[in-house]
């Protein structure tokens, strides 16, 4: 790969630099140019970055077992963009539904993803091609006829544009970094995407880092610039720090080798439990982009996107969060300082000390934005602030904060698990960017975490602080949505009415045969599949919502999920969800699996029934007639399909146009139950007669929801 000067950005190597949009402004066409010009650059730019993929092999291969393959990523991107047009509504139809359905979910090692290769049969590099290509028109379309008024608000039709735009941009670095961990030669340099060349390959040479004093005092976190932001920087925090120190540099490969070459990765009494379970199932002697024996450190070379160099002992060095608190706590012993990461807050003080943010410079303070290079370049080129230096990128920093909300947090309802599934106190805030964070990952309000053993350009400064963050997150979960679906299925029943969930699977399980195949589809929270395992050998769970999947997926795993209801006011009351109390037995859990997925595109894994249960959900569809269309097709010939409703179609949920029933047609009711009649007969056979089924949703202590849902059965015809 072509080396260059840091000394001067890399013009005309990597595309021009990238400048964040503003939400305001006084013109509305110009906004409208500038949004179109910012779509345009994110998705050539992604599509420059495959350009370094030369074998095949990297296409298809996972880097590693906790990601999907790159072709994936690949599609990913697009597939968003139409998914977020298709739920807001400003576009009406698909352009490849089976491309959408298979790359639209699994993108971080969750409990609900499905990262089981056997159930893909991944498209062509030239298919996803001419998709994107397919993408790029219709965006560009979208963009150029929607309504536009400033500023660009939540509610705006441009925010989805943006949200589709930043999230490519968190991808176009996620999959930097998987192309980091392809086999050397599955990869290939592009003049498109130059590395730094200058570094200090003698160890001794390397820049010594240094504690630099700061003040403490309040600091309030909480986004307030006019760009795009993900829902978690939103809200506000107010916290009091004391005086701490910082460390003037990035710990750089040289420093980090000391704790290497003392033993660190031998010693447990430096890790976390955590950390420990970790570092043995890995069996790490030394950093992963390490490439040698670290008993022999003048022959190490170091990992970059495409190429293997003599190890740059003056760059970051790339770890884990778990390795940098390993770090940490020897450097503690060796110092006797109070030797830690950085909470949040106390980057936030060094990040107040670097003028201005991403849209306003020209050129970047540090490496980032991709305005120098394809990697990281020494730790002291870059001073920001008196006495430090890479605040802002060159790599990002682990800090000791998991991420949650702040106060006044909520999620956006076309993206609800961008954040709230991290809310779990297993994934670590990383702050600053790195070379390849645009875009919304450079700005000051920023908020990327990570599980703490994944692997990012990550690497960490050390503080010397008496800072102790606050326990983690309340045990309860506290999301009102999720709250009241875990109440309405696993929580007491209200003026003796039977749990629902349970009536409709017993329901029907009374129709069908012992063992098979049952879909539980709009699960919530997963009651209902629960029930349906004590019959059937395998059971799947999806729902649209990855917050009521996760919660279902965790109650399954740890055995128990604890939840708050309220009572009145702030008041709440504190309830718990268990396995024990249902009287299931643990090996009937094996065949039950939860997923995420959406109803009127499901995967075509989704097959060979013999129950579908689908409770509640027609109604809550905005393309009911596709779901059925579609859904008989997954069931076998004398199958069943289930569906209750209490028909309360909304136009918030559905278009007026797509009602199956509750309208009238040429002057004569017609009713949703007269419709799936129809609807359904050629391909279905009636069971029974329709059957009401009430249901009690508690709002507060004296406050319920009374309703009727209608319960249909419909048993699938011989072919």
């Amino acid at each position: 790969m072509r080396p260059f000067d840091l000394s001067e950005p890399a013009s005309g190597r990597l595309p021009d630099p990238t400048r964040t949009v503003l939400l305001d402004g006084s013109s509305v066409e110009a906004k409208r140019a500038e949004i179109l010009a910012y779509f345009c650059q994110t998705f050539d730019l992604y599509d420059s970055l495959y350009d370094c993929i030369a074998d095949d092999r990297g296409w298809f291969t996972k880097a590693i077992a906790l990601r999907h393959p790159l072709i994936f990523y690949y599609g990913h991107t697009a597939a968003f963009f139409i998914n977020k047009l298709l739920a807001d509504g400003q576009i009406n139809q698909r352009i490849d539904a089976q491309i959408e359905a298979q790359v639209a979910i699994g993108v971080d090692e969750m409990s609900w993803d499905d990262l089981n290769e056997s159930h893909y049969d991944w498209p062509s590099v030239a298919v996803l091609r001419d998709y994107r290509a397919r993408v790029r028109a219709l965006v560009i379309e979208t963009i150029s006829s929607m309504p536009l008024s400033l500023p660009i608000t939540w509610e705006s039709p441009a925010w989805i544009i943006l949200m589709g735009i930043e999230h490519e941009r968190i991808h176009l670095e996620t999959s930097s970094v998987l192309i980091r961990q392809l086999p050397i030669d599955w990869v290939c340099s592009q003049p498109h995407w130059p590395h730094f060349q200058a570094a200090r390959h003698d160890r001794l040479a390397a820049p010594a880092n240094h504690l630099v004093p700061l003040a403490g005092g309040e600091v309030v976190l909480g986004k307030r610039d006019q760009t795009y932001g993900w829902d978690n920087e939103f809200g506000q925090l107010r916290i009091t720090l004391e005086a701490f120190e910082a460390a003037s540099m990035l710990v750089s490969n040289a420093e980090y080798f000391e704790f290497v070459a003392a033993g660190g990765y031998a010693e447990p009494k430096w890790w976390t439990a955590e950390g420990w379970a970790w570092r043995s199932f890995a069996k790490a002697d030394q950093p992963t982009f390490w490439v040698g024996s670290p008993e022999d450190p003048d022959n190490l070379y170091l990992r970059l996107m495409t190429s293997e160099v003599p190890m740059a002992w003056d760059w970051p060095v790339d770890v884990n969060a778990l390795e940098a608190a390993a770090f940490c706590r020897w450097k503690a012993a060796e110092t006797g300082q109070s030797i830690q990461l950085p909470c949040e807050a106390e980057w936030a003080v060094l990040r107040a000390r670097v003028p201005g943010d991403q849209p306003d410079w020209n050129p970047a303070p540090g490496n980032i934005n991709l305005e120098f290079a394809a990697s990281a370049c020494p730790v002291d080129r870059f001073p920001q602030g008196e006495g430090f230096y890479d605040i802002v990128g060159n790599a990002w920093q682990w800090t000791s904060t998991p991420i949650s909300g702040y106060e006044g947090f909520r999620v956006h309802p076309r993206y609800d698990d961008f954040s709230t599934p991290t809310f779990d106190g297993k994934h670590d805030l990383i702050k600053g960017g790195s070379w390849i964070s645009t875009g919304n990952e450079a700005l000051a309000s920023g908020r990327y975490a990570f599980r703490r053993h994944f692997f990012q350009h990550a690497s960490f400064r050390y503080v010397n602080s008496s800072y102790k963050g606050p326990p983690l997150e309340n045990p309860y979960e506290t999301d009102e949505q999720v709250c009241q679906y875990l109440d309405f299925h696993y929580g007491q029943t209200y003026f003796g009415v039977p749990n629902f969930s349970k009536v409709l699977a017993q329901k029907a399980i009374d129709l069908c045969p012992e063992g098979g195949r049952a879909l539980d589809l709009g699960c919530a929270v997963g009651r209902a599949s629960l029930e349906l395992a004590r019959h059937f050998s395998h059971v799947d769970g999806v729902d649209f919502s990855a917050r009521f999947i996760d919660a279902a997926g965790q109650l399954i795993s740890q055995g128990s999920y604890r939840y708050t209801v309220p009572v009145e006011g702030e008041l709440v009351e504190y309830c718990e969800a268990s396995l024990a109390s249902l009287g299931l037995e643990a090996d009937r859990l094996a065949g039950l699996h939860f997923s995420q997925g959406d109803a009127q595109n499901l995967q075509p894994k989704y097959k060979d029934y013999d129950l579908v249960l689908a409770a509640n959900l027609i109604d809550r569809l905005q393309e009911p007639l596709r779901f059925l269309n579609d859904i008989g097709t997954r069931i076998k010939p004398g199958g069943l399909l289930v569906l209750t409703s209490p028909y309360t179609w909304l136009e918030t949920f559905t278009p007026k146009a797509n009602w199956l029933g509750g309208y009238r047609e040429n002057g004569e009711s017609r009713t949703t139950y007269r419709a799936l009649q129809l609807l359904l007969a050629e391909h279905f056979e009636e069971v029974g007669s329709p059957e009401d089924v009430p249901f009690v949703i508690r709002e507060t202590a004296r406050k319920h929801q009374h309703t009727l849902a209608q319960m249909t059965f419909w048993r699938r015809r011989a072919l």
